[in-house]
């Protein structure tokens, strides 16, 4: 019974949200051998002010900029 913890910056769409969920859960499925029932997913957003690289607030590098791009 696999349960991930995935932690990604706020500000992403559900739609994009859902899309990871699945992605993950097929991977899992198909890596483990495990019921797509089984696995669990928790998604942890944190504030950019809570995240800092190299000494610099993320929300400090990367100002006015409120989300992430999306991957498709």
């Amino acid at each position: 019974m696999p349960f991930v913890t995935v932690q990604i910056a706020q500000g992403h769409s559900v739609e994009l949200k859902r899309k990871l969920v699945q992605s993950l859960t097929d991977t899992l499925v198909s890596t483990l051998g495990t019921k797509p029932e089984w696995v669990t997913i928790h998604i942890d957003e944190f504030d950019r002010e809570n995240w800092a690289v190299g000494g610099q607030l993320h929300s400090d590098k990367h100002h006015g900029r409120q989300t992430e791009k999306s991957v498709n």
